[in-house]
């Protein structure tokens, strides 16, 4: 039996087939949204080739998208700004069939806790780190995504409350401080990317040092606030910024010894997270097949 996982991006459809009892990818696809015009019939289609490839019967589809899935996980209840014609609109009846529509973020968590790095584990945060600040969180090994589905917008806690507000009014948030969508402005225009902010870290720029330092040292004081509302096992961090590898992990690590709460000197473990640009779909698909085993 065969599960299909679909992760709609602003760039690409993502998507993959695989073996609902063992976790084996049978396939993965990738397919050009195409900008907003054509981003519904480039899911359609990756579903049916998908669909084409698999020797077994597919016995779910899940879906992950930006945005905040409603109660029963059919749609995005929630997405401004983005994609426009999301919001509302049911993938069950467009693909005829029973699709199980997750958060991106939620989608990365459930990859790494069904087959990642969080594997095992029963209560895990997870922060993405990459345009924005997204997050997940697992609770007695399920994904707890609370009321209006907006739990796990990590992104969207206060690590500084003289600063600036974010998209969702919240001043000093932790996306705001280490998300690449405020780059420019942190620098003072002198760098447009993290990837081009870490570039001058690494040859000694003191200007690239002290942003990415007074970001990274928010993150850890986003990250122990987190450990002390959940008391998690495990924080994973994953997104696109993770590809700094040591320069974000090192000094991480420094920080998270002056704000974490260590109560006998038991440190919360961080690991990086396994998959890259298709955790989304390998979640989706992960949170199909458990939403058909147990649909609450």
């Amino acid at each position: 039996m065969n599960a299909i996982g679909i992760d709609l991006g602003g760039t690409w459809i993502k998507g993959v087939l695989m073996n609902s009892e063992t976790g084996e990818i049978v396939k993965q696809l990738y397919h050009p949204t195409n900008g907003e015009k054509d981003w519904k019939q480039a899911v359609a289609e990756t579903v049916a080739d998908l669909r084409k490839l698999s020797p077994d019967n597919v016995t779910a589809t899940g879906l992950s998208a930006p945005g905040l899935p409603d109660e029963t996980n059919q749609y995005i209840a929630f997405m401004p700004g983005r994609l426009s014609g999301l919001e509302g609109f049911h993938w069950g009846s467009f693909l005829n069939d029973n699709v199980h529509v997750v958060n991106d973020a939620h989608a990365a968590l459930l990859a790494e806790s069904r087959f990642g790095v969080a594997k095992g584990y029963r209560q895990v945060v997870m922060l993405t780190l990459g345009t924005g600040v997204g997050g997940g969180i697992l609770i007695d090994g399920r994904l707890y995504q609370g009321n209006f589905q907006k739990a796990g917008s990590v992104g969207h806690i206060a690590v500084d409350g003289e600063s600036d507000s974010d998209v969702t009014g919240m001043p000093g948030s932790l996306e705001n401080a280490i998300g690449n969508c405020t780059i420019e402005k942190r620098s003072m225009g002198r760098f447009t990317s993290t990837y081009q902010l870490l570039e001058a870290y690494k040859q000694g720029d003191y200007v690239a040092q002290w942003v990415w330092l007074s970001s990274v040292r928010k993150l850890a004081i986003g990250v122990s606030s987190l450990i002390n509302g959940f008391s998690p096992d495990l924080v994973v961090l994953g997104g696109g910024i993770t590809q700094a590898e040591e320069d974000l992990m090192r000094p991480l690590a420094e920080f998270m010894t002056l704000y974490e709460w260590r109560p006998g000197g038991q440190a919360t473990p961080l690991k990086i997270a396994q998959f890259g640009d298709m955790a989304g779909a390998i979640g989706a698909a992960s949170f199909a097949i458990q939403r058909s085993i147990s649909p609450v």
